[in-house]
């Protein structure tokens, strides 16, 4: 089975899309997002691109705050603050990567929890791991939902991801252990990182590293989720070898059509569960 990423990206859509609609009704208001751009690299112009037409499909209204690569670190903080005071502003978003004068971490840490559309403040971090509610990064968060389209009860299940970053890694396994896996999370440093990755029932791949999965690295049935996105050539392919494995596999993500749609869908999913903290 390959998981159609695009499929299910969509029906969440529809089903924000409904609930806006009936929340206008109750409310007269309607979810925002702000996200604010720093600088002209040409893949961060891409992604914003994509969430805002994405936000105005579904019913949140988008609002593009740009600065060029040189502004300072006190313009964006001063503007995050703006936002967080600001009653119509339901998310916060900053795309990431930051020019060198931006910490991120300080960008992070100034979102209010409950406008951080991306899940990275501390304060969302530390009530997923605590198994509190929380807003869950849209990458993972979309992962879960893939994986839940394949097999609704994970108890039990051995899931292996490969990549410990606090975007993809990190909350992949706190989902993944409140589904009452057994998670092991391996990385560049982890000894025989195939005899790991044969362990698993699910495989979340989320390293960048062009085709690093081979098939003799899993064992049959097993459930594989691609995040990787990578360039070579003039193709993008994932972090596993998708043509050797999709026989093998009882599911797996396609890279591109795969994880990438859930991500912005997710993102939508978050704004609106900000919105709804805030109004109702």
């Amino acid at each position: 089975m390959i998981i159609d990423g695009k499929k299910e990206a969509e029906l969440i859509r529809n089903e924000i899309k409904k609930e806006i609609s009936e929340l206008k009704k109750k409310t007269a208001k309607t979810p925002s997002l702000s996200v604010i751009l720093i600088g002209d690299l040409a893949p961060s112009k891409i992604y914003v691109k994509n969430k805002e037409k994405s936000a105005r499909e579904v019913g949140i209204s988008s609002k593009i705050i740009q600065y060029p690569k040189n502004v300072s670190e006190k313009d964006v903080l001063m503007k995050i603050d703006e936002l967080n005071k600001d009653e119509n502003t339901s998310g916060i978003l900053v795309q990431l990567p930051l020019p060198n004068q931006i910490s991120k971490e300080k960008i992070i840490n100034a979102i209010h929890p409950s406008k951080d559309v991306d899940g990275f403040n501390p304060i969302n971090v530390g009530n997923l791991s605590s198994g509190y509610k929380s807003i869950v990064p849209c990458t993972p968060l979309g992962c879960l939902l893939l994986i839940k389209q394949v097999e609704k009860n994970l108890s039990g299940k051995h899931a292996v991801i490969i990549g410990r970053s606090n975007l993809n890694g990190k909350p992949m396994a706190q989902l993944l252990l409140k589904e009452n896996c057994t998670v092991t999370i391996v990385h560049s440093k982890t000894k025989n990182l195939q005899k790991e990755c044969l362990k698993a029932d699910i495989l979340v791949a989320a390293v960048g590293v062009p085709n690093l999965v081979k098939k003799d690295w899993v064992k049959d049935n097993i459930i594989i989720i691609d995040v990787g996105i990578n360039k070579v050539g003039e193709k993008i392919i994932g972090d596993v070898s998708f043509d050797d494995l999709r026989n093998k596999a009882k599911a797996i993500t396609p890279v591109p059509g795969g994880v990438g749609p859930m991500t912005i869908a997710c993102l939508l999913k978050n704004t609106l569960e900000c919105f709804k903290a805030h109004q109702l």
